[in-house]
C-alpha cells in the first residue's frame, strides 16, 4: 500500500499574506496557482478515493510575493559533503534571484553552518551574475563546506544581525534536519525569515523525492569502474574485479550502476544481509563463479556486510552519522584467505573511486536538475513559503515540508521491482544468507 501522509504533514508552513505583485506578471511566465498539487499515487492500483484528495504543493512562480526584491536580502550556505552540481545550485540560486526577481543583495556564507556560528573562519562573500558566471564547470562548492552542528538560536542571530530574508541551505539529512531547527527558532521568535532547503545526497536516500541531484552523475562514473573492474578481472586467470561505492545505509547507487553495466556478477547493498561463509556465502558462490567462468566483478555499496566488522571506535561523527567500517579492504582480504586455502591461484584488483566522484562537476542529466530545483526553491522562498524542501514526485516539482521529508530515510526495497532487475542482471542468488533460507 502507498505511503500517505496526512493533509497536515503535506501542509507547507507560510510567513503570512503574500500582498506584493510578482514582477513574474505579464513575462510570458506561466504562474501556478495556491492549490495546485502533485498527488502521491504512482499507478491506479496504488489510488484511493482517500489519496486522490491529497499531494505534494506544486512548484512554481506564484502571482503575489510575500518579500519585497527590492528589500530583500537571500543568503546561501553549503553543508556537509561535497556531491556533483553544488555550484550548479549555487548559481542558479543567484541568476534566478538576481535576473527573475532583481534582488540585489546575495550573499554566501562560506564553510557550512560555521559561518553562522559565534566564530566563523570567513565572512560572507557577496553574489551576483558575474561572481557566479562560470561556477557550473567546477566541482565541490566555491562557498566551501564543514559538518557538526550549531547552536540554532545562534544562527538565527546571525541572520537577523545580517538582515537576511530567505536563507537557501543546500545538503543532505542532516542539513535538512538543521534547516528545520533553524525554521522552528525563527517561528518561535515571530521573524520573517524564509528557510528553504535543496537537499543534496549522493546516496539518493532522501525520503519524499524521487531523485536527487548528484545521483546521475555518481551512477554515471561509478559505471567506468565498473568497466575497469571488468577489464581486469577479465584479463586474468580467475581474477576479480572488486568496486566499492557510495551508499551508507542506501544501495541505489551500487543498484543503479549495476543495472548500467550489467558486467556486474554479485551487488552487495546495505538493505541485503549476506553470510561470508557457509553454503550461501559470498565466499562459496564466488568459488563456484570462479571455477565455471574464471572471472567475477563484485559491487559493494560502503554500508554493506557492517555485520561482520568490528570498529575500533564505533559511534557516530561529527554529523550524527554512524561510523562504518571499511568493507572493501576486508572483502579484498578475505576473498584471498578463503581462494588460498581451497587451493584456487586468484587476483583481486580493488577500486574505490568515491572521493574522485564527489568532487566531479555535474553532467548534463545532474546539470539541469540542479537550475530547476533552484528556480523552484527561488519561487518559494520569494512567496513566503518556508521551512521546507524543493524535490520533485512522478517527474514534477514539488514542495515538502521539511518535517516529513526529515522524518525517516528511503533505502532500497528487497522487495521492489529495482532489486529484482539487479537480480535479473547479476544471475546471483536472491539470498545469501542462511538466516532466511
Amino acid at each position: 500500500m502507498v505511503y500517505l501522509p496526512t493533509a497536515e504533514q503535506l501542509r507547507v508552513d507560510r510567513l503570512g499574506e503574500c500582498a506584493v505583485p510578482s514582477p513574474l506578471r505579464g513575462r510570458g511566465t506561466d504562474l501556478t496557482p495556491d492549490g495546485r498539487y502533485v498527488l502521491i499515487p504512482a499507478t491506479s492500483a496504488e489510488a484511493t478515493d482517500e489519496s486522490l484528495s491529497r499531494g505534494f504543493e506544486a512548484a512554481g512562480p506564484r502571482e503575489s510575493i510575500f518579500f519585497d526584491p527590492e528589500q530583500t536580502t537571500a543568503a546561501i550556505v553549503t553543508c556537509g559533503g561535497l556531491c556533483p552540481g553544488i555550484n550548479d545550485v549555487i548559481r542558479s540560486l543567484t541568476l534566478t534571484l538576481w535576473h527573475r526577481y532583481g534582488v540585489r543583495q546575495i550573499r554566501g556564507y562560506r564553510h557550512g553552518f560555521e559561518a553562522l556560528g559565534p566564530s566563523p573562519h570567513c565572512e560572507p562573500v557577496a553574489l551576483d551574475p558575474a561572481a557566479v558566471h562560470d561556477i557550473h564547470t567546477l566541482g565541490g562548492t566555491i562557498l566551501g563546506s564543514s559538518r557538526g552542528p550549531q547552536e540554532p538560536a545562534v544562527m538565527v542571530d546571525r541572520l537577523l544581525a545580517d538582515g537576511i530574508n530567505i536563507l537557501f541551505t543546500i545538503g543532505g539529512d542532516g542539513t535538512l534536519r538543521a534547516a528545520r531547527a533553524i525554521a522552528t527558532e525563527v517561528a518561535r521568535r515571530e521573524v520573517p525569515i524564509a528557510v528553504i532547503a535543496i537537499p543534496k545526497t549522493i546516496d539518493n536516500d532522501i525520503e519524499c523525492l524521487d531523485r536527487s541531484f548528484g545521483f546521475a552523475t555518481a551512477v554515471n562514473e561509478a559505471t567506468r569502474s565498473i568497466v575497469a573492474a571488468h577489464t581486469e578481472a577479465h584479463g586474468a586467470w580467475n581474477g576479480i574485479g572488486l568496486v566499492k561505492l557510495m551508499g551508507r545505509h542506501a544501495g541505489f547507487i551500487a543498484a543503479a550502476a549495476t543495472l548500467a553495466n550489467s558486467q556486474v556478477n554479485y551487488c552487495l547493498v546495505p538493505e541485503m544481509p549476506f553470510d561470508m561463509d557457509g553454503e550461501y556465502g559470498l565466499l562459496e558462490q564466488l568459488e563456484q563463479r570462479l571455477r565455471a567462468r574464471h572471472h567475477a566483478v563484485i559491487v559493494v555499496a560502503e554500508g554493506a556486510g557492517q555485520e561482520h566488522l568490528e570498529l575500533d571506535q564505533p559511534g557516530v561523527d561529527v554529523s550524527g552519522n554512524v561510523k562504518l567500517g571499511d568493507i572493501g579492504p576486508y572483502l579484498k582480504e578475505r576473498i584471498l584467505e578463503h581462494l588460498h586455502a581451497r587451493d584456487l591461484p586468484t587476483t583481486v584488483k580493488y577500486i574505490d573511486p568515491s572521493y574522485l566522484i564527489r568532487s566531479l562537476p555535474a553532467n548534463s542529466f545532474d546539470s539541469a536538475l540542479c537550475l530547476a530545483l533552484a528556480q523552484h526553491a527561488v519561487h518559494a522562498g520569494m512567496s513566503g513559503r518556508t521551512n521546507m524542501l524543493v524535490g520533485t514526485w512522478h517527474g514534477r516539482y514539488t514542495y515538502v515540508p521539511l518535517a516529513l521529508a526529515t522524518e525517516t530515510t528511503r533505502s532500497l526495497d528487497p522487495r521492489g521491482v529495482l532489486w529484482q532487475r539487479v537480480l535479473e542482471a547479476t544471475g546471483q542468488p536472491a539470498r545469501m544468507t542462511a538466516a532466511i533460507n
